[in-house]
C-alpha cells in the first residue's frame, strides 16, 4: 500500500525512491511485524485471558505440562495480524504472488480460529471435525491452484516444480497437480500443528524455515541471481520476500511471549495458518521438494506420530517412542523442555544451511 501512496512522490522527495527496492521493503516489513506483535501482543494476551480462551492440557502428556493449564491460547491472532498488516503496508498489492499468499494464509487462519473456538468455547476437545477441516484445506488448495493460473508465468510452468541438485530440470505433476497441492498444504499445516507442543518450538522452527524461503523468494524473482545459481526465474516472485520476512518478524515478536515459560500459545489459529503459509509459499516458488530438507524437523515430528500409531496398531500395542510426537519422547527421556527446543532449533538451522548449500552447488 505504501508503495502506491509514496513511490509516485519520488520525483518530489527523492527519499521515496527506496520503495522500489524489495530489500528495503522486506526489512521494513520485518521491523513492522516485530513492532506490531510486541506492542499489541500484550493487549491481545490480556484480552484472551479476559475471555477465558485458555489451553487445556492432555492428561496423558508429560506431567511437567500440567502447570501450563490456564495459559491463554489462540495467540496465532497476534501472528496473523502482524503478518497481514505489515505485508499489506509494504508489499505491492497488484502482485499476484502477494494476493495468492494472503488469500491462502487468511483462509488457513480462519480455519484455525474455527477449530480453536470449537475446542475452547464449545468445550469440544477434538475441535473441528477432521473431515470438515480437510474440506477447508482442500478448498484452500483449489483456490490457490486457480489463482496460480493468474501468475505472470507460462501456463505450462504452473504444474512443474524444481528438483534439488538438478539444474534446468523440472518435475511435471501433470494431472496430479491439484492432488499434490492439496497434499502439500494439508501436510505442511498439520506438521506445524503437530510440532507445536513445546514453548517456542514451532515458532522458532517457522522463523528458521522462512529465512530459507526468503532467500529462495528473492533469488527466484531476480533474473541475474536466478541465472547465476541455475534456479528457475519467476517474474514477480521476489515480492514474496516481503511476506516471508513479515512472518520472520512476527515469529520473533511472538517468541517474546511464547518462550519458556510461555505467556501464550499460538493454538491452531497460528499453527494452521503458518503451516499453510509454509506450504503455499513453497508451491508458489516451485520449491516444494526443497521443503523436504528445509522443513525436515516438521517432517520428522509428523513421521514420529505416524510410526507410533502404526506400531501401536500393528504390533499389539507396542510403542516405538515413549510418547509421540518425538519432542515428548526426549522430554520423558530426561531432557528439559528448553534443551529439546534449542536442540531442535539447532537441527533446523543445520537443515537451513544444507538447503543453502544445495542452492549454491546445483
Amino acid at each position: 500500500m505504501l508503495y502506491f501512496l509514496l513511490y509516485p512522490l519520488k520525483d518530489i522527495f527523492s527519499i521515496f525512491n527506496v520503495l522500489q527496492y524489495i530489500t528495503f521493503r522486506a526489512v521494513s516489513a520485518t521491523l513492522t511485524s516485530i513492532i506490531i506483535s510486541l506492542f499489541f501482543g500484550r493487549y491481545i494476551i490480556e484480552k484472551l485471558k479476559e475471555l477465558q480462551i485458555e489451553e487445556s492440557i492432555r492428561n496423558d502428556g508429560p506431567a511437567t505440562h500440567l502447570k501450563k493449564i490456564g495459559t491463554p491460547t489462540m495467540g496465532g491472532i497476534i501472528i496473523l495480524i502482524s503478518v497481514l498488516v505489515s505485508t499489506i503496508l509494504w508489499a505491492r498489492l497488484d502482485n499476484m504472488y502477494i494476493i495468492t499468499i494472503l488469500v491462502g494464509t487468511t483462509m488457513m487462519g480462519i480455519l484455525g480460529i474455527i477449530d480453536d473456538y470449537i475446542k475452547i468455547k464449545l468445550k469440544n476437545k477434538k475441535g473441528l471435525i477432521p473431515r470438515y477441516k480437510f474440506l477447508g484445506q482442500i478448498l484452500t488448495a483449489i483456490i490457490i491452484t486457480y489463482l496460480m493460473y493468474k501468475l505472470p508465468i507460462s501456463k505450462e510452468l504452473i504444474t512443474k516444480t524444481s528438483i534439488p541438485l538438478m539444474k534446468n530440470v523440472l518435475l511435471n505433476y501433470g494431472i496430479f497437480f491439484i492432488p499434490a497441492v492439496i497434499f502439500i498444504i494439508v501436510g505442511a499445516s498439520n506438521a506445524v500443528n503437530i510440532t507445536d507442543g513445546l514453548d517456542g518450538l514451532a515458532i522458532g522452527l517457522i522463523a528458521i524455515s522462512f529465512v530459507g524461503l526468503s532467500i529462495l523468494a528473492y533469488i527466484s524473482g531476480n533474473i541475474k541471481a536466478a541465472s547465476y545459481l541455475h534456479m528457475l526465474y519467476l517474474p514477480g516472485s521476489g515480492e514474496l520476500t516481503i511476506f516471508t520476512m513479515s512472518i520472520i518478524g512476527a515469529s520473533l515478536g511472538f517468541l517474546w511471549y511464547n518462550s519458556h515459560p510461555a505467556s501464550v500459545f499460538m493454538g491452531d489459529t497460528g499453527s494452521l495458518a503458518l503451516g499453510g503459509a509454509l506450504g503455499i509459499t513453497a508451491i508458489l516458488l516451485k520449491k516444494e521438494l526443497f521443503l523436504i530438507i528445509l522443513g525436515g524437523v516438521f517432517i520428522i515430528e509428523t513421521l514420529s506420530v505416524i510410526l507410533q500409531v502404526g506400531s501401536y496398531k500393528l504390533r499389539n500395542k507396542k510403542r516405538i517412542f515413549k510418547m509421540a510426537p518425538i519432542h515428548h519422547h526426549f522430554e520423558l527421556s530426561g531432557w528439559h523442555e528448553n534443551k529439546v527446543v534449542v536442540r531442535f532449533w539447532i537441527i533446523g538451522i543445520m537443515l537451513l544451511l544444507l538447503t543453502l548449500a544445495i542452492i549454491k552447488v546445483q
